[in-house]
This record gives structure tokens, sequence and C-alpha cells, in this order.
């Protein structure tokens, strides 16, 4: 079970299997000290996308050198919320062509997406 702290300010810290998470929020509300959570949502979705990219390669036995994923969000101020996810994939020099579409299917995979497309149910309690 993940356990939610407050160190002091604004922060929040969030802790499992023995790993802390610090969040804040930007200044003037919060010192900036860290990532935002909203911030980290992205951040989660983008390191699953990249995992499924490095053990793509991997499992091929492709350098993974030069691997990387670059995630941008546009907002709508109108909405006041995130339009568009826009994701692009650095491939390592060499990467084999064959191989372009497929990894690109393996990327999209990526269970953090797959949460996003089809939600979980929520429940929120007080205990």
């Amino acid at each position: 079970m993940m356990e939610v702290s407050f160190p002091g300010g604004v922060a929040v810290e969030a802790t499992l299997r023995g790993h802390t998470v610090r969040t804040d929020q930007p200044v003037p509300n919060g010192g900036d000290s860290a990532m935002s959570p909203f911030d980290l949502f992205f951040a989660s979705l983008a390191t699953c996308m990249g995992y499924y990219a490095l053990r793509f390669c991997q499992e091929r036995g492709i350098a993974t050198d030069g691997l990387g994923v670059r995630l941008n969000t546009e907002q709508d101020d109108a909405k006041k919320r995130v339009a568009r996810v826009s994701v692009a994939l650095t491939l390592p020099p060499g990467f084999p062509e064959k191989y372009r579409d497929a990894i690109l299917r393996a990327v999209d995979h990526c269970a953090v997406k797959r949460h996003v497309l089809e939600p979980p149910e929520f429940q929120i309690a007080i205990k």
C-alpha cells in the first residue's frame, strides 16, 4: 500500500516498498523543490514508454546508446487542461529499419498510457 506524508510547506511524499517520491508545487505556492504531482504523472507516462523502448532494443540485442523519449504537452487554456500529449522517440544510430514500426507499436503498449485510455474506477473514502 502506498503511504502519503507531508514533510512541510506544500510538499507531499509517497512511499511504496521502501521507495519515496517527493513532490512540491511551483512558486509562488510551493518551493519548486521537486516535480509537481501533475508533472510526475507525465514523468510516469514518459518513463513507462522509455521502458518499453529500452526492453524492445535489449531483447533484440540492439545498442541503446542514443535511445531517447521526449514528451511534450499542449494546453487547452479554455478548458484549463492538457489537450494533447506528443511523444517523440529518438532511435539509436544504426537502428534497424525493419524494426521502426515494431518499436512504435511496443512503446504504444505502455501500461500507464493504457490506464489513461481506459481509466480504473476510483473509490475515495474517509478512514
